[in-house]
């Protein structure tokens, strides 16, 4: 194997890379959102929801499968050319009848007609993903890369944004800046991929035996995508723009911590993948567990934290005419710890040890149960009653994992000093609560009451002495204070 590129550098880097995608629009959001308004926002955002099932489509479970497939064969260059060609064909194939699909929809379904324009910008996000071909950069690991390329991009979008958009007429601007931002820097993806692989055809191509799991792949993204954007969909079908925008402010937040936490689970892939071929099932297991244990860790105070001051939040990042987006960003809150947990369980480790099926299973009875219950709540409870929808799906994603995983790792779940974060977590509540009831300006008491919360939470972990915590200080004090030899 070439030289592993590390875990902690991967970690960092894809934490910043997944982060950027939620701090571009945190930076931008408060200032667009007060200048295009609920509606603005919510037809831009319900225009990349549609968007995002066309996506679906044309990427076919490459994303993931493709992380896979090169991740096994990247110590051999040929190889690894053969496999991103023949991924490469399939996902061309698939965008172009994606897009037919498009262009029969905005010339068909009324809903969609009057804002033709907005979907064909935001459609741009389709080919630039299928150019990009990110999953052989993280196959390879090549996270530095991947976050400096995007970093520079989402810079200059945050710039065009605050020069360019100034009244409620330009949602198309803000539209066509957010793909940008999110997916133009693919294209200095495809111009250096002739690093890692060759442009020329090498023959030998074998795409058929792609298509059984790319399908299995597929039809875990169908059900991903259908859940994670019917919520808006269904509210833009149902209710109307107003609504999808404060859902949008409500989940905004929640977003970005899922990214945090969800990061190291994505650079663990390619990894957790070698260890399963070489047959390294010990460090496969130890993997497993100090990942879920982290997740537990990093995405409880964040869930609690944000359940507290989600009025504050809501305030600061969308203003007062968001009044209504505080109740759905609080329901919603405890998806964040669900989708980190289901992350390590159905994508680092069902997914390498070939338990695809399992994890596909998972995700549609979390689309079948959000479904139903966005049914049966969105006309009387709106945004709140879409919140609830994705929460208890997550919740049942979820559990069709757990049931699985317990059987290849039996003490996964146990090895989790459950007892220790909630100690610390009803410590850090109330020692941070009072600041909500002083007079100070938004962003000061969020500030000081962060600051105590986790300062609070963590330090009560390090006197439980938690292992992990304890691990991450040692190694901490050791890079500040270095062992004299």
């Amino acid at each position: 194997m070439a030289k592993q590129k590390s875990l902690k550098v991967n970690f960092i880097m894809n934490a910043i890379l997944t982060m950027s995608s939620f701090i571009f629009p945190l930076i931008t959001f408060p200032y667009v959102s007060r200048i295009l308004m609920p509606s603005g926002v919510g037809k831009v955002n319900f225009a990349t929801s549609v968007i995002n099932y066309f996506s679906m489509i044309a990427q076919l479970g490459i994303p993931t499968y493709g992380i896979r497939a090169c991740a096994r064969v990247r110590d051999d260059r040929e190889k690894l050319t053969r496999t991103a060609h023949e991924l490469l064909f399939i996902n061309i194939v698939m965008s172009i009848i994606s897009y037919l699909g498009l262009f029969i929809a905005l010339l068909t379904v009324p809903r969609l007609q009057s804002e033709r324009l907005l979907y064909v910008i935001v459609s741009f996000t389709i080919i630039l993903t299928t150019i990009g071909m990110e999953w052989i950069y993280k196959a390879l690991e090549q996270y530095t890369y991947i976050t400096v390329r995007s970093l520079i991009f989402k810079f200059i979008s945050v710039v065009a944004m605050l020069l360019l958009i100034h009244s409620k007429s330009d949602y198309l601007l803000y539209g066509a800046i957010s793909i940008f931002a999110a997916s133009a820097s693919n294209i200095f993806n495809f111009i250096n991929v002739h690093k890692y692989i060759g442009l020329r055809p090498v023959g030998n191509y074998n795409v058929r035996q792609h298509l059984k799991p790319v399908m299995i792949f597929f039809s875990m993204s169908v059900a991903t995508t259908v859940y994670t954007n019917l919520d808006t969909v269904m509210l833009g079908f149902m209710k109307n723009d107003a609504e999808v925008g404060y859902y949008t402010a409500a989940v905004k937040i929640k977003n970005i911590l899922v990214s945090i936490v969800t990061s190291l689970g994505t650079v663990l892939l390619p990894r957790a993948s070698y260890y399963i071929q070489k047959g390294e099932i010990d460090q496969f297991k130890f993997l497993s567990k100090k990942a879920l244990n982290f997740v537990c860790l990093l995405a409880t105070p964040l869930v609690i934290y944000f359940i507290l001051y989600a009025k504050q939040g809501i305030l600061l990042l969308s203003g007062k005419a968001y009044g209504p987006a505080v109740l759905p960003m609080q329901l919603i809150m405890f998806t964040v710890l669900f989708i980190g947990m289901s992350n390590i369980t159905g994508i680092q480790i069902l997914v390498p040890l070939g338990y695809e099926r399992i994890v596909l299973y998972s995700v549609i009875s979390g689309a079948i149960t959000d479904l139903v219950i966005n049914f049966i709540l969105i006309p009387e409870l709106a945004s709140s009653g879409a919140a609830i929808g994705t929460l208890v799906a997550e919740a049942v994603v979820l559990i069709v994992q757990y049931f699985s995983v317990r059987k290849q790792i039996p003490d996964l779940f146990q090895s989790i000093k459950y007892y220790k974060i909630v100690i610390a977590i009803i410590l850090a509540s109330a020692g941070s609560f009072w600041v909500s009831f002083l007079n100070l300006h938004i962003f000061i008491t969020l500030l000081l009451s962060a600051t105590l919360f986790f300062a609070i939470y963590g330090v009560s972990l390090i006197l439980m002495k938690e292992t992990l915590v304890k691990e991450i200080v040692s190694q901490l004090l050791e890079k500040i204070m270095p062992k004299k030899h």
